[in-house]
């Protein structure tokens, strides 16, 4: 039985983790790491202190915010323990720091942990390379209390489609529009972000050409998909040698 930790578990994804880990009869929530006051079942530990969280955990599961996410990291690097990353926004400096401790522990990072948009980031991939003349725009609607823009997932979305030219998103990327800016260039990637609702999160990727054009959907109409995902990963990843994993890693893909 595989004890995961859950880092951020007053949080929405944090109630979706715990909601789908009972009745697993390979994996269990032991100890929950908040500062807000939750109430869980019997057995499970929570707790403010990352030690606590640490020592009562075979693999921790992170849905917070960036802030806390990296903290968090920061103390894994003295205290190994294999960590499933779900935050999104940690920028630069969450990556690089991600890099440097997965040298002491196994870490797995996704942007997103749904089965379908793994595979929408290599499909992806593949149109960008054998639709090189089509000019490519990715738009992400989520919730209205989405605090980062663009998605994580998006994002993602968008470096697979500059891997499919040999580009680099950091160069070509666009994120907003507006007033007498002349015609789209050839390489630029639009990633663009619209906010509403309780949209749990819908990504589409437009190939789009003279004549024609191609879109690729995904749309989650739950929570429950990333938190099966996750779960799922963290079991995959409790025994792993330190190494920096992927999603595909995970799901076999």
């Amino acid at each position: 039985m595989i004890r995961i930790g859950l880092h951020g578990a007053s949080g929405k994804m944090g109630s979706e983790i715990i909601a789908n880990l009972k009745g697993l009869n390979n994996a269990k929530l032991s100890v929950a790491y908040t500062i807000e006051p939750m109430s869980v079942d019997d057995g499970v530990i929570v707790t403010d202190k990352y030690d606590v969280l640490f020592d009562n955990s075979d693999v921790v599961i992170d849905f917070s915010i960036a802030k806390a996410s990296i903290n968090l990291i920061n103390y894994a690097r003295t205290n190994p323990k294999p960590l499933v990353i779900g935050t999104t926004g940690l920028g630069d400096e969450g990556g690089e720091l991600i890099k440097l401790a997965s040298a002491m522990m196994p870490i797995l990072q996704a942007t997103n942990m749904s089965l379908g948009v793994a595979v929408l980031n290599r499909l992806t991939e593949i149109a960008s390379r054998v639709l090189s003349e089509f000019d490519i725009e990715i738009v992400e609607m989520h919730h209205r209390n989405k605090i980062d823009a663009p998605s994580g997932t998006a994002l993602t979305l968008g470096e697979h489609a500059a891997k499919g030219r040999n580009l680099s998103l950091a160069n070509v990327r666009v994120s907003g529009r507006d007033g007498m800016i002349g015609a789209r260039s050839k390489d630029e990637i639009a990633v663009m972000a619209l906010r509403g609702g309780d949209i749990v999160g819908r990504h589409t990727v437009g190939f789009y050409n003279d004549g024609e054009y191609i879109e690729l959907n995904h749309t989650a109409t739950s929570r429950a998909t990333f938190a099966k995902g996750a779960i799922k990963a963290g079991i995959w990843l409790a025994n792993k040698e330190p190494k920096l994993y992927t999603i595909y890693d995970a799901l076999g893909i």
